[in-house]
């Protein structure tokens, strides 16, 4: 809560440069020490809670409903939204008309839950809605003219984008060319100019002043339902099915696709949960129960165990699995997709394995042995999967503290690839500015994640644009991006009860981030590998009290050999908690963060 320019507070424990490379600081300064305090006294809430609230900005005022986040508190009218009302009278118009709908979305989580959202409540109300989700080998990022084409050939009347189509002028101007109305629903970032369809409902389009830009895709689409729902009530139609028991698509868009879990979204996010621990949706509970998911499900579950697998069929499968889980409603079916789509998900970690293995060096070398070097990293190859880029750049983006480019070339030169970016750096604005500039062929994103094609012969162009657009945005992102320590806590205070305490706070993610903790001086035991590159430990306070803990994917990475060093040491240890629940027992667990040698 400090200001940037003001002088560093003195660091944590002591630990100025961490295993990762990062200071530790509290998360509050005075100012927050003081809401803490208050919030405390005025709300009657645990001191660890109320930290955790004025840590995120949470004022007197607010406390209330971010503790109790319901969706009447802050879902606004949706004609806030531009072009909304003309896209809920052509719904409803196509509702009316029982018209074919060709549903266009993207091949990520966010594209099959809105297909899925958009086309289950055409399809209860007698429209005839066609999801079409592009091949992202064959046929790319967006609507193209030939599956444009086609789609009109098959009888569709109206084209309905969903996490699409915002910059798509050509294939739209086609759709139109063919008599085709043109719906896009999307969130992803806009320039001056639009494509002319009937109705652009994006809340990033610049003379959008909704407020909204922070919504997902499947978020776009829940409030232009809410909107439907009232066109058709208005029209004296009868509207089936209750709207909230959507919210677990809407909740799983929202996750996966990584944006900030404040206001709207996390409303969302906290009723969806509710939703899906209900298990009603026959897709999600085949998935959950395909990868072990027994437990009422939490946000790492949606981000890490159900998001990877519905990506897995875009990346690497039929980019159409996702959607039509979600909606299947045979269970066979549903346990039959589900299972695929975990051999798929399996595959994938097996290509992202090799492909970050080999881009490693090329990173390394770009980042410097200092880690002064390129603020952006750029890396490629021929023989890379284009459905796996993403990820493998998210890996390095974690690793290096900087923006990350993977891109995979074809024979002929062009490169398609992915960027993934972190808090403070917009990469999809940097990356709207080089295809302005024409130094790619086409891109598009949002602010921690873009996607692009680029011609070989123009990557050092791109390259050394990005340094002069991102090297002050990263030198100060990365200044700021000291390690924010919640509290500090010991091995015996993590209870279930003081985590019980924790999840009123919750949901976390982006945005919103899980509370950090600091246990100073604790002795790690136990150090085991497991699974592929995750390493298990205990945590042991000078007072005998133990903590056990995992780190995720750290073997070979510096933090991984400070573990492997401090084995029988006393460390500082940054971490996060989670519950273990095992038949009617729970224990309390550390997912490590960062790790420090005392100074002392």
């Amino acid at each position: 809560m400090s200001d940037s320019a003001s002088p560093l507070p003195p660091a944590l424990l002591g630990v100025a440069t961490s295993a990762n490379g990062r200071r530790w600081q509290a998360r509050l300064d005075a100012d927050g020490e003081r809401l803490a305090a208050a919030l405390a006294q005025t709300e009657a809430l645990p001191d660890a809670l109320a930290r955790i609230l004025a840590g995120r900005g949470v004022g007197m005022a607010d406390a209330g409903r971010y503790l109790e986040p319901r969706l009447r508190d802050w879902l606004p009218d949706p004609d806030m939204l531009r072009d909304m009302p003309l896209a809920a009278d052509r719904l409803r118009a196509a509702i009316a008309r029982r018209e074919q709908v060709a549903v266009f979305g993207d091949y990520d989580v966010d594209g099959a839950c809105s297909a899925a959202l958009l086309a289950g409540f055409l399809t209860r109300h007698g429209a005839r809605p066609r999801i079409h989700i592009p091949d992202r080998l064959s046929e790319g990022y967006g609507p193209n003219g030939e599956a444009i084409r086609m789609l009109a050939a098959e009888g569709a009347t109206l084209l309905v984008t969903v996490d699409c189509g915002t910059t798509s002028f050509e294939p739209l101007a086609e759709a139109k060319r063919l008599g085709l109305d043109v719906i896009v629903l999307d969130h992803h970032q806009a320039g001056e100019a639009l494509p002319d369809v009937l109705a652009l409902v994006n809340p990033n389009r610049q003379d959008d002043l909704s407020g909204l830009g922070a919504l997902c895709a499947a978020g776009i689409v829940f409030v232009t339902l809410v909107a439907l729902a009232r066109a058709l009530r208005k029209a004296g139609q009868a509207v089936n099915g209750a709207l909230l028991d959507e919210l677990d698509l809407v909740a799983l868009a929202t996750v996966a696709d990584v944006v900030p879990l404040v206001g709207l979204n996390r409303a969302f996010v906290h009723q969806g949960l509710k939703v899906m621990a209900r298990r009603g949706r026959l897709g999600l509970r085949a998935l959950m129960d395909v990868a072990g998911l027994a437990e009422p499900p939490a946000p790492y579950h949606l981000g890490f165990l159900l998001g990877p697998r519905i990506n897995a069929g875009g990346r690497i499968g039929d980019a159409a699995l996702g959607s039509r889980l979600l909606l299947c409603e045979d269970e066979a079916e549903s346990t039959r997709i589900a299972a695929e789509l975990d051999r798929l998900n399996r595959e994938r970690r097996a290509v992202e394995q090799a492909m970050l293995a080999a881009a490693e060096g090329e990173a390394l070398a770009q980042a410097g042995l200092d880690d002064q070097g390129a603020s952006a990293l750029v890396v490629g190859a021929e023989d890379w999967h284009p459905g796996v880029v993403g990820l493998v750049a998210a890996r390095l983006k974690e690793r290096y503290r900087r923006p990350a480019f993977a891109l995979a070339f074809a024979a002929d030169g062009t490169g398609v690839g992915s960027a993934r970016s972190i808090t403070g750096v917009d990469i999809g604005r940097v990356v709207r500015g080089a295809v302005e500039a024409g130094l790619l062929v086409k891109g598009g994103g949002h602010a921690m994640a873009a996607g692009i094609t680029v011609e070989r012969a123009r990557l050092p162009e791109f390259s050394a644009y990005l340094e002069r657009e991102l090297v002050g945005p990263v030198a100060l992102a990365r200044a700021r991006q000291a390690l924010a320590i919640d509290a500090l806590l010991s091995a015996g205070g993590a209870t279930p009860e003081f985590f019980k305490a924790l999840e009123r706070a919750a949901p976390f993610g982006q945005g919103n981030p899980e509370p950090v903790f600091a246990l100073a001086g604790h002795r790690l035991e136990n150090l085991a590998t497991v699974g592929e590159n995750h390493m298990r430990f205990r945590l042991v306070a000078p007072d005998g009290a133990a903590l056990g803990g995992i780190a995720f994917r750290v073997l070979g990475t510096p933090l991984g050999e400070a573990l492997v060093a401090g084995r029988g040491e006393p460390r500082h240890a940054a971490v996060t908690l989670s519950r273990n629940r095992r038949g009617t027992s729970e224990r309390i667990e550390a997912r490590l963060i960062d790790l420090a040698t005392p100074t002392q």
